[in-house]
């Protein structure tokens, strides 16, 4: 194919494969790489978030039960297992900081009523965005 400029020379198209320049794949990689950068403390912030909100979650439900348990049997639980051997709970919860349902430190009552679960705290090191360590919550 020849396309005729207006001077009357000739000027030849050449045929070009498809695909890209190796600058082109650069500049779309930089590109991802910048969006990464960017989005990618984010998400990581979000998952911290999540984890706190489930941990905290877990800990309200499970403190419910045991009042229940408590105010059906008249003593508080031997272990936790015990509150879903009794289908208080479907599964013992997990600790989703350290995503294990084993670290939970179990609270005995104070005040010699019978049982050894009158509360429970997260057995997580360290401390929540807010600053509160994972043990008080």
């Amino acid at each position: 194919m020849a396309l005729h400029t207006a001077a009357g020379s000739r000027v030849r198209w050449r045929k070009t494969l498809g695909g890209f320049t190796l600058i082109e794949l650069l500049v779309v990689l930089a590109i991802v790489a910048l969006m990464l950068t960017l989005t990618l403390p984010r998400y990581f912030q979000h998952l911290e978030a999540a984890k706190e909100t489930v941990l905290k979650e877990n800990l309200r439900e499970t403190r419910a039960v045991i009042d229940k348990f408590y105010g059906d049997t008249g003593q508080y639980p031997q272990s936790l297992e015990d509150l879903v051997s009794k289908k208080y709970l479907r599964a013992v919860p997990r600790d989703p900081i350290v995503e294990s349902s084993t670290t939970w430190i179990i609270v005995p009552p104070n005040d010699g009523s019978p049982g050894k679960v009158f509360d429970l705290h997260s057995g997580a090191v360290g401390t929540t965005r807010g600053g509160i360590a994972f043990s008080d919550l």
